[in-house]
């Protein structure tokens, strides 16, 4: 199942049937409906074709043009169950919660300008949901995912259609749930594909894989962040970093569990990277093999060779892997191990996946056991350098067919700091925390209270009185020395705050860590909107010097951003999409803390420039 022939797929496919063609055979008819309904094909019955048929030839009567010349988006069907199934990794089994028994979860593909209909149903005790992480939902909050934002969650029993149209995206991005810590086992890709006849700016790869990094706890990680979160100490870290929820061949017990990737010499293959791991930035890199990066957050990017990559928690990376010429009589590592940067403990391993070459047909089957295996070397754990320098060669493309469309004039300046703190320790208890405290994370100094009703629903239905507070501050309430001697007080604020945006208004805002507790780096994704990284420096930003080398011509666009340990990030963006944005670190351990915030964006004038009313099944609270 983890093999090559069912991790690749060739580019450019036909609509409909290349996905699951070899799932359908010798089924039921309703059950190779439902089959393929769930892999992402079009079914239709007898009837709707009798009626699609006869609303085809009234349209060819009404309309002698070629109507059909130009293809209208397809709508794409899937069925995600979310389920409890036992799964072994590290020669430990247990229960876990999946999307229909999978681990990771089904592959989502669709085409730019798609709609799709996704059906999560939740058969488990836990609440559910699920994020489409990097789709912008124009308009359709009610699609985004995170659960007390843009929704109630799915209860037990009941179920939810997510209704949504990709429009203006093209790449990799990927799924998860967007409740506590379930996104440690649901998850997958999500692969948009460029319209039909679209062209890659870049070569045409042979063919295309993904590859989704992710963490794997023997524990269980609902236990694992309710402990944490009791005890106010950190949590347990994971036992082995997955490729493909493979852990590889370096962990124990584990041989058997690693993700090979086969490929023919002199070829040209598109390896769509995802990171899914919990709490963890990745270096990634293949042994004596270079890579050429060609998109990042699901945006061309100018292209640029490396031999190895930094992903952070929510970002995405694609990279062309040109393979050797001729059969190299060797196979290869590629490997994953963690860039640390906190104080805190982290899962000091490495995941391993191999590249095995297919062996030329005219010699006898090689044994790849009797292969040399060569090792990548991955930079230091903490190589703040490396992570720098590899952030600063990303740059948009900004073609004319792929423009850079930076906000060139500004409406809003924002000045946030991110970072750890601390909670007070509860009466009669004993915390794990610095101190005896509890550990807490915030923006502005505010860690987010999670409200008890959805903050989407509260602001379209008009109440939102005691839901939240529209006054989140533009700038830190108290200035200090962000990346120099801590305060003496390190406790944070608590609210359940946002900021409220007109419609259009350009923003810039600037994300500074601090070392209250150590200097960390920070992974921030912003739901609604991709936004452009146009300056990022070490130390305190200097509102007066660091805005003059600000890139406004080619800085990179994406949804997420790693905010540098001690250092600083701007980024601008056009609020052009109404609703509630949640904004927070990717960290799950940081979220969990209470690292996040929301934007509100209010409707525009024009019809087109309203949220759009509430679907009839949203969950309620």
């Amino acid at each position: 199942m983890h093999t090559s022939s069912r991790a690749l797929f060739k580019s450019n496919p036909r609509e409909g049937t290349e996905f699951h063609s070899s799932y359908t055979g010798c089924q039921p008819s309703s059950k190779r409906t439902k089959n393929l309904r769930a892999m992402g094909a079009v079914v239709f019955s007898p009837a709707s074709m009798g009626i699609l048929f006869s609303l085809i030839t009234l349209s060819l009567l009404l309309h002698p043009q070629p109507v059909l010349a130009i293809p209208a988006g397809t709508t794409r069907h899937y069925e995600f169950n979310i389920e409890l199934q036992n799964v072994t990794r590290l020669c430990h089994t247990k229960s876990m919660v999946t999307v229909n028994g999978q681990f990771p979860g089904p592959r989502i593909v669709a085409r730019e300008g798609d709609r799709l209909l996704i059906k999560v149903v939740n058969h488990v005790a836990n609440n559910i949901s699920i994020h489409w992480h990097g789709i912008r939902q124009l308009r359709n909050g009610w699609a985004d995912g995170p659960a007390y934002i843009t929704q109630c969650p799915i209860q037990t029993g009941q179920s939810y259609v997510y209704n949504y149209t990709i429009v203006g995206q093209r790449g990799t991005l990927f799924w998860h749930a967007h409740i506590s810590w379930l996104r440690s086992t649901v998850y997958g890709p999500l692969i948009i594909l460029p319209k039909l006849k679209a062209p890659y700016p870049f070569v045409k790869p042979y063919k295309e894989v993904p590859l989704i990094f992710g963490e794997w706890f023997n524990a269980d990680t609902e236990a694992i962040i309710s402990q944490a979160i009791q005890t106010g100490g950190g949590p347990n870290v994971s036992d082995a970093y997955t490729i493909n929820g493979l852990p590889g061949p370096l962990y124990n017990c584990s041989a058997k569990d690693t993700f090979k990737l086969k490929v023919n010499p002199g070829r040209t293959y598109l390896l769509r990277l995802i990171n899914a791991a919990l709490n963890d930035e990745l270096f990634f890199s293949i042994a004596n093999h270079t890579l050429t990066v060609v998109e990042a957050d699901a945006i061309y990017v100018k292209p640029f060779e490396t031999e190895t990559l930094l992903i952070t928690p929510g970002q995405t990376t694609n990279v062309l892997l040109k393979t050797k010429p001729h059969f190299p009589y060797a196979t290869f590592l590629m490997t994953a191990r963690p860039y640390v940067t906190g104080l805190g403990t982290f899962d000091n391993s490495t995941v391993a996946g191999i590249l095995e070459y297919e062996s030329p047909s005219f010699h006898a089957p090689i044994s790849i056991k009797k292969l040399p295996l060569f090792r990548p070397t991955l930079p230091p754990l903490n190589d703040t350098s490396f992570a720098t320098t590899f952030s600063n060669k990303l740059r948009s493309l900004a073609s004319v067919q792929f423009p850079a469309n930076v906000p060139q004039n500004v409406d809003k300046r924002f000045f946030f700091t991110v970072g750890l703190g601390t909670s007070p320790c509860e009466q009669n208890q004993t915390c794990q925390g610095p101190n005896g405290t509890k550990f807490a994370a915030s923006i502005n100094n505010i860690s987010f209270v999670q409200p008890t009703t959805a903050l989407l629903q509260s602001h379209y239905s008009g109440q939102s009185s005691g839901v939240y507070n529209p006054e989140f501050p533009i700038n830190p309430t108290h200035w200090f020395n962000y990346t120099g001697t801590p305060p003496n007080n390190t406790f944070v604020s608590n609210g359940t705050e946002v900021m409220v945006l007109p419609f259009n208004t350009s923003v810039e805002l600037v994300m500074q860590d601090t070392s209250i507790l150590g200097a960390e780096s920070h992974p921030v994704h912003l739901h609604g909107f991709n936004f452009f990284v146009v300056g990022q420096g070490f130390g305190n930003y200097d509102s007066n010097k660091d805005p003059k080398n600000f890139n406004l011509i080619d800085p990179i666009e994406r949804n997420t951003i790693g905010v540098p340990s001690g250092g600083w990030v701007a980024i601008r963006f056009l609020a052009d999409n109404p609703g509630v944005w949640l904004m927070h670190c990717h960290l799950e351990v940081h979220t969990s803390w209470g690292l996040k915030m929301a934007w509100l964006v209010l409707d525009g004038k024009l019809p087109n420039q309203k949220l759009l009313p509430p679907p009839a099944d949203l969950p309620k609270c």
